[in-house]
């Protein structure tokens, strides 16, 4: 049987300004990007009859700022991971419970300097961050575990030392990954950061947690992406449907580290997931959009997915031939969360659907007829197969 997925289309995309401290509310982002993904579907905003969010601008607010009456579909870090709204907007829409919904996350910096803004801000019109919260797994953590390992760089680390220990894999192979993403990000107007790097400068930047530096660490920014998640009987109605052929989540088994597959995590299993509701296979595949917090959950997810062998991930993009915009499977193309900028696994999708609809400019990818897409890491984990 067809699977549920099949009946969603993301019919329209949208992004704010971007940059880092940009001294923006949160509201004005978020309606940037939502008044353009709504347009780019070719609706009116009342046309919106759900909304989905990982946040961080409440759906109050931007519903009352689009004039809008749609009932929030509430997710949760749960089964898809950070692509929950997205996935459970899919479902909203194959089930027949709305025809077109709004998803959308938007991030900002916490603290620092602000570069002043080319028009005033209003401090009233800001939207208090959301607390922290901690993912389920986590909180089974020892006391003698949180207190040395307090962050996800010190949990990937982890990971990634095993990994090196049992593959062999290598600083540089990780190396290769964030200079690749680099270079994809000059050719982004809209990335963080643009600027080439060589091996040298990645091998010699700032020590993280051990064996990450700077470089494999993703890139805050202020910035915010909608999409419009539309039932499959509007493609007619948008000028550039992008199809939902298959998606998969996990989370939750054996937390940051009580898999007995360690340091495998929650991506092998929403990638197994995702390639049982579907014909497709991994050589399918033109192009990839995977998570990057850290350089090596895309290696994880290269792994996961089945683009190449259980601790081949670091051969695989080694020398970045293989991954860059003219290879074999280009990979994030739009410089990843480690160059262009850290939104959470959506702007792996708005790339994605760029680079299907041919209109990723300068970085578009020659064959763009399937992309995987990826987001998450530990014990959460997302993923979808789109098309054209």
């Amino acid at each position: 049987m067809r699977p549920l997925e099949q009946r969603s289309i993301i019919s329209g995309i949208g992004i704010s300004r971007i940059g880092r401290r940009l001294g923006f509310p949160g509201l004005d982002l978020t309606e940037e990007s939502s008044r353009a993904a709504i347009e780019d579907a070719g609706i009116a905003p009342v046309d919106i009859d759900g909304i989905a969010t990982l946040g961080e601008t409440p759906a109050a607010e931007l519903k009352a700022a689009l004039g809008i009456a749609a009932p929030e579909i509430r997710t949760g870090i749960d089964h898809g991971g950070l692509l929950s709204p997205l996935m459970s907007a899919c479902v909203a829409v194959s089930e027949g419970r709305a025809r077109h919904v709004l998803v959308y996350r938007t991030v900002q910096m916490l603290g620092g300097a602000m570069v002043p803004p080319s028009e005033p801000v209003d401090p009233s019109r800001s939207t208090p961050l959301e607390p922290m919260r901690t993912v389920g797994p986590m909180a089974g953590a020892s006391d003698l575990l949180a207190n040395h390992a307090y962050s996800a760089a010190n949990w990937l680390a982890l990971h990634c030392q095993r990994h090196m220990h049992l593959y062999g894999t290598t600083k540089e192979q990780l190396g290769a990954l964030a200079i690749n993403s680099r270079a994809n990000a000059a050719l982004n107007p809209l990335a963080a950061y643009r600027e080439p790097i060589s091996m040298n400068d990645y091998l010699s930047a700032r020590p993280v947690s051990d064996p990450f530096g700077l470089l494999d660490c993703d890139v805050p920014i202020d910035g915010s992406i909608a999409m419009v998640v539309s039932t499959v009987d509007h493609e007619a109605g948008c000028d550039h449907p992008v199809r939902v052929q298959a998606m998969g989540g996990a989370t939750g088994r054996g937390g940051w580290y009580q898999r007995p597959d360690f340091p495998k995590m929650a991506s092998v299993d929403a990638a197994q997931e995702l390639w049982s509701r579907t014909d497709l296979k991994p050589a399918d595949v033109d192009f990839a959009e995977l998570y990057d917090g850290f350089t090596f959950l895309t290696l994880a997810w290269l792994e996961a997915l089945g683009f190449c062998g259980e601790g081949e991930s670091g051969p695989f993009v080694e020398d970045a031939t293989r991954i860059a915009l003219d290879g074999d499977l280009p990979l994030n193309t739009y410089g990843g969360q480690l160059s262009a900028g850290r939104m959470h696994g959506y702007w792996v999708v708005h790339e994605a659907c760029l680079q299907l609809r041919g209109q990723a400019g300068d970085r578009q990818v020659v064959r763009h007829q399937l992309a995987a897409v990826a987001a998450g890491g530990g014990p959460i984990a997302g993923c979808l197969l789109l098309s054209r």
